[in-house]
């Protein structure tokens, strides 16, 4: 089967890290998968949720949101509409997961990190694209807290990445973008840790039931994908 982007069936769209984009946050990312573009932001708040105020324990949560001209045609901002859709709700609920799942909120000291993520061009995989760049941009907010001495080490325990897959034409095929997505048989989203640990599987069966084969081969081809990925992050964090 022929891929519409002429990708071989195991290979990542291009991918950029930006980092340092930002000149006022703690920590920047312009993170892009192909035509996909997300703006990751992490900002250092001297506060915790009141429900951990004076436990010593820190928080990292997310905020996601997409440009009115992200998509083909434009979407009434969010905030016009007076309330944030279910999806962004479910995307932003996800990325924070994702990120507190490899972090030390014990050595985080009683301080949030809000990471914001805003997709400023989408082409499918914009809730990958943020969690992969707003891994990078958290990482440079606590490194910076550490070289100001704030902290004593790196409270992460090591990357997470995501990456989508799909069955395309009864093939697995990793990190769909929109013209695949919107065809495909069944689609699934991977968070996966550097280490292979799985932090969370999105997976929906569009055109008739997935067999565990398929299901085993998507798993392969996002184990592969979060490799490359963590290299990327790894060498974009490195100056790279």
């Amino acid at each position: 089967m022929a891929r519409p982007s002429g990708r071989a069936p195991d290979e990542l769209r291009e991918v950029e890290f930006r980092t340092g984009v930002n000149r006022y946050a703690e920590g920047s990312c312009l993170v892009r998968f192909g035509h996909t573009e997300v703006l990751c932001t992490a900002t250092v708040e001297e506060r915790v949720p009141s429900w951990l105020r004076n436990t010593g324990r820190g928080w990292i949560t997310a905020e996601y949101s997409m440009l009115p001209r992200a998509t083909h045609t434009r979407m009434q901002r969010e905030v016009a509409r007076g309330r944030q859709s279910g999806r962004t709700h479910e995307i932003q609920r996800l990325i924070g997961r994702s990120l507190r799942a490899v972090a030390e909120l014990d050595g985080l000291g009683e301080r949030q990190i809000l990471v914001d993520c805003d997709v400023l061009q989408a082409d499918g995989g914009t809730r990958t694209a943020a969690i992969t760049g707003g891994y990078v941009a958290l990482h440079q907010a606590l490194a910076r807290l550490v070289a100001a001495g704030e902290l004593p080490r790196l409270p992460l325990r090591e990357e997470v990445a995501a990456v989508s897959c799909g069955i395309l034409g009864g093939e697995a095929v990793l990190d769909l973008d929109y013209e695949e997505d919107s065809t495909a048989e069944a689609d699934a989203n991977f968070v996966l840790s550097a280490s292979g640990g799985i932090v969370e599987i999105q997976v929906t069966a569009e055109d008739f039931p997935i067999r565990d084969a398929q299901f085993d081969a998507m798993r392969e081809l996002a184990r592969k994908g979060i490799r490359e990925l963590v290299a990327r992050q790894r060498a974009a964090l490195a100056g790279r």
